[in-house]
């Protein structure tokens, strides 16, 4: 049994040091990568799309989707540039954040917040998930090979609850959260949409605040198009690690650097 406890306990050490960040730089970030931070993949789709729209490149379709309506112009951000490509016909905005131009496009924005410290590196958060998920199989072999015993169990026990613990560790460090709520006391959600006459800080809203900026800013293109999310919470779950597609377990936003 001490030979599976220390392999336990390896696999543990090993996703906890893949799980640390570095140190946060503070680049300028546009509202894509907010988004992405605050709601993850699809969130930053719908910033995109937003964007988009005020170009009157894209429109709402039937049904709930989302339909190019007419070239992107002289549109240069990336991720804009592979969701308008990905719409050659009318997608639903679970599947156009699948396609491989905006999948590409994520990719590499979720990359380039990994290099500034603000997002995990997806490989190394996918690999840590992979030997966290390890632990308790690495335990339970070792218990049903030598037998359980009370002693056993309760050392077993140790690095099971450590890996279910590190397992609600969410894609974002604490500097993103932080950078977030700064941002968002810095920048109030207006209660009239006439507040606000700028398009760029209406990107700025939806990407911090999400449903309720599109519903006041965008209410019948959100509405139409299928952006507003039917969970409450959704919006703030992939920045605190509370009810992510990525995290399969219902965690608090405790995360270790």
């Amino acid at each position: 049994m001490w030979w599976f406890l220390g392999a336990a306990v390896g696999q543990l050490a090993l996703a906890a040091l893949l799980l640390r960040a570095r140190s946060p730089e503070r680049p300028e970030l546009p509202p894509q990568a907010l988004a992405l931070l605050r709601g993850g993949p699809r969130a930053a789709v719908v910033v995109a799309l937003v964007a988009l729209h005020q170009r009157g490149a894209v429109a709402a379709g039937r049904r709930g989707t989302i339909r190019a309506n007419g070239g992107a112009g002289r549109v240069r951000d990336p991720l804009q540039l592979g969701v308008h490509r990905s719409l050659q016909r009318a997608l639903t905005l679970r599947l156009l954040a699948t396609r491989p131009k905006a999948r590409q496009a994520l990719d590499a924005l979720r990359a380039e917040l990994g290099r500034t410290g603000l997002l995990r590196p997806p490989g190394r958060h996918r690999a840590a998930r992979v030997l966290l998920v390890c632990v308790p199989l690495t335990v339970g072999g070792g218990l049903a090979a030598t037998g359980p015993t009370a002693p056993g169990l309760a050392l077993g026990a140790v690095p099971v609850l450590a890996a279910l613990a590190l397992l609600c560790v969410p894609p974002t460090t604490r500097a993103a959260r932080r950078l977030l709520a700064g941002l968002r006391s810095r920048h109030p959600l207006p209660s009239h949409r006439r507040e606000v006459t700028d398009a760029r800080d209406v990107l700025l809203y939806v990407a911090l605040y999400g449903d309720p900026a599109l519903a006041l800013f965008l209410p019948h293109f959100s509405r139409d198009g299928g952006l507003l999310t039917r969970h409450p919470h959704h919006d703030d779950a992939y920045a605190t690690g509370r009810g992510t597609t990525e995290t399969p377990f219902t965690c608090g936003s405790t995360t270790p650097e």
